[in-house]
């Protein structure tokens, strides 16, 4: 199998590799101090204060503003081919997007057709990527058949290609959906091979019943889309993969945790002992469902995505207290972008609307403004649910995700007290359509660096074609497999095996009324029937909000009158949100 080898351009391998940003308030995820950052060569060589710095270096006066690592987008979609479109960002038009609003790395998902091997989706993306990339990326795998040749072929990814994530969905049911069985089948080998295994998680055989349903009943529009997958059908499908992954012993990363019920799903299995991550999306921070009724068909279906936008008004804050406190560790755009005209394909079948938002340009502005400027993350959470969070659990922190001596040179400069208006008149995105349009939000990117090159320079884009790299991924991320070696050393149902009962009424050469040999006792968690979901999290911030997970949204009548009664969930956070006390 042949590789792609990137070359840098001769004209860019000397670019400014001497850069000093002094004066600035430097935030990792644990912790903020002053002082100045020396890059030389695309790495971070020194870190402190009155640093002795070699002649002919550029300065940045970052005086009153933060200095954070370049954020971590670990979940994108560039080119894409879905229900019958492509994805309009492409890898240079994505990774430029990417830059502008702080992200310095991406992580975009090979992801196979059917009939096409692992190693060809792997080289396909390759190749698409590496003359075009702005910004440096990883790739993660999607599994979307099993067979022993797809085994293979992980282990391959995995020990050669620097692959250490596999998606499965539990969802898009003939086209890439995979039975519980062959989930159990992936994430075993995911365990073996120490990789991450991804999910996206939805029961599509419900979500493909109650859109036969809904369209049966007249309901063809964008607003059909949430009713087919209410936010139970995603809770569902979380604790089922959650299970799955128990059985196996595997570490378990869900993706776009959408709704209130989802995200108490994951809490409840962690709480159990389970060993997940969850990521939520800027788009379920920074709008919601109820664009779906929108009178303008384009409007609704431009906020299309899988699993939908929840009309609760409480969601984004609830997922925010779980940011907060470290149940949920990452924030991702999911940006899979479909331009007006491609989702009106989808007009008269909600079914066939292209799914997917915009996000990566303005995932950190939207975070930033709805957590940090609203009090509900500090700035080190910021960074860590942004950038540190996502480099450790896929392994490549500390290259990237923190600012440290021996890091990539991939540094931001953000302006807490300057603002900017979102529109898709003024992004960088190729998609006609911005969900966030209109938002204004404190905080911006006024430089970007990325291996010590300025690719933001006091807000000005200087993004350059095929500048970026791909980075390698290795296998068992020590923030994943090697805590309490996650469940290695766990005593898992430790117990004793009841004696065979012979047919001559003797057991294992005694009489049957001998005493048995001792059985341990297990803990009222292991022996409880009751599975996690069934348990409600104590992590809901207010009792008014609390859902029984039982009970069922799904209701056409109901959803499509706004007069019907809501659930809200009320976070009150003090100044400066609610510390989780260390994620790490």
């Amino acid at each position: 199998m042949s590789t792609p080898v990137k070359k840098v351009p001769i004209h860019l391998q000397s670019a400014q590799n001497r850069l000093l940003v002094k004066n600035g308030k430097i935030v990792n995820a644990d912790g903020m101090v002053d002082g100045d950052v020396y890059i030389e060569d695309g790495i971070i060589k020194q870190v402190g204060r009155n640093l002795i710095i070699p002649g002919g270096t550029r300065v940045i006066d970052a005086r009153g503003k933060y200095i954070i690592p370049g954020g971590v987008d670990p979940h994108t979609h560039f080119q894409l081919e879905l229900m019958g479109e492509v994805s309009v960002d492409d890898f240079y038009q994505g990774t430029k997007a990417a830059l502008a609003g702080g992200t310095t790395t991406i992580i975009d998902f090979a992801i196979p057709k059917k009939g096409e091997s692992l190693l060809e989706a792997y080289e396909k993306w390759r190749q698409l990527a590496d003359e075009k990339v702005c910004c440096d990326y990883g790739l993660h795998v999607g599994v979307t058949s099993w067979s022993d040749k797809v085994k293979e072929e992980m282990e391959i990814l995995t020990s050669k290609q620097g692959v250490n994530s596999f998606k499965v969905f539990m969802a898009y049911k003939d086209v890439y959906m995979l039975r519980d069985g062959e989930i159990y089948n992936v994430f075993e080998t995911c365990k073996k091979l120490g990789a991450v295994a991804m999910v996206h998680a939805e029961n599509g055989e419900i979500i493909e019943e109650n859109a036969k349903r809904l369209l049966a009943s007249g309901v063809t529009g964008p607003e059909g889309h949430p009713l087919s997958r209410p936010e139970e059908v995603e809770a569902e499908a979380v604790n089922r993969a959650c299970v799955i992954a128990n059985q196996v012993s595997c570490p378990l990363y869900v993706v776009h945790v959408m709704s209130i019920l989802a995200a108490k799903s994951l809490v409840a299995a962690r709480k159990w002992g389970y060993k997940l991550y969850g990521e939520t999306l800027a788009a379920s921070l920074g709008t919601d469902g109820t664009n779906y009724l929108h009178s303008c068909w384009d409007h609704a279906a431009a906020h299309v995505v899988s699993p939908p936008l929840r009309k609760d008004p409480g969601t984004p804050a609830f997922l925010f207290e779980l940011l907060s406190r470290g149940d949920l560790q990452v924030t991702a755009s999911d940006n899979c972008t479909f331009t007006t005209s491609q989702k009106a394909r989808g007009k008269g079948d909600f079914t066939k609307i292209p799914t997917g938002v915009n996000g990566v340009e303005d995932r950190m502005s939207v975070v930033w403004e709805k957590g940090v400027q609203e009090g509900k993350l500090d700035p080190m959470q910021f960074v860590a649910v942004t950038s540190t969070n996502a480099a450790k659990i896929f392994n490549i922190y500390p290259k990237k995700g923190c600012i440290a001596v021996g890091s990539d040179g991939d540094i931001v400069v953000w302006d807490p007290s300057k603002t900017r208006v979102i529109s898709a008149k003024t992004h960088n995105q190729a998609v006609d359509f911005n969900i966030f349009e209109g938002m204004e939000c404190h905080g911006v990117p006024e430089y970007v660096i990325i291996s010590g090159r300025v690719c933001v320079d006091e807000g000005n884009l200087k993004a350059v074609q095929g500048f970026g790299n791909f980075v390698s991924m290795p296998s068992h991320p020590p923030f994943v497999y090697e805590p309490e070696k996650f469940l290695e050393d766990k005593k898992r149902e430790q117990v004793t095996p009841v004696p065979e009962i012979q047919t001559n009424g003797e057991q294992n050469g005694g009489h049957l009324n001998d005493a048995a040999a001792p059985v341990t006792e297990r803990s009222p968690r292991e022996s409880s029937p009751v599975s996690p979901a069934s348990t409600e999290s104590n992590y809901c911030p207010s009792s008014k909000g609390q859902r029984n997970l039982q009970d069922s949204t799904f209701s056409i009548s109901v959803e499509l009158d706004d007069s019907a009664p809501r659930s809200c969930i009320r976070v009150k956070n003090p100044p400066g949100g609610q510390s989780s006390g260390g994620f790490w």
